[in-house]
């Protein structure tokens, strides 16, 4: 795998323990070959199974923190002094 970001994400996603267990869930589609073709040379990654596993646990432990903090607009009253 070549992007540090999916080696982290891996990691991450490993030890919060969603790697661990059987692997009996199968998923599968029909996908565009330009579409697989291009995302296995940026991610360095030859299998269909690890290209999906990576791109799951890259949903999977996505960072949510743009999404939280713009969902804070407005939650400190305008009057407030924020000067130090």
């Amino acid at each position: 795998m070549r992007s540090s970001k999916l080696r982290d994400v891996m990691v991450i996603a490993e030890k919060e323990g969603l790697l661990r267990g059987q692997r009996t869930q199968v998923v599968r589609g029909r996908m565009p070959e330009a579409l697989v073709t291009r995302a296995k040379k940026r991610a360095g990654i030859d299998s269909d199974t690890d290209l999906i596993e990576v791109a799951l646990a890259n949903i999977a432990v996505a960072d949510d923190y743009p999404d939280w903090l713009l969902s804070r607009r407005g939650a400190v009253d305008r009057e407030t002094d924020l000067e130090f």
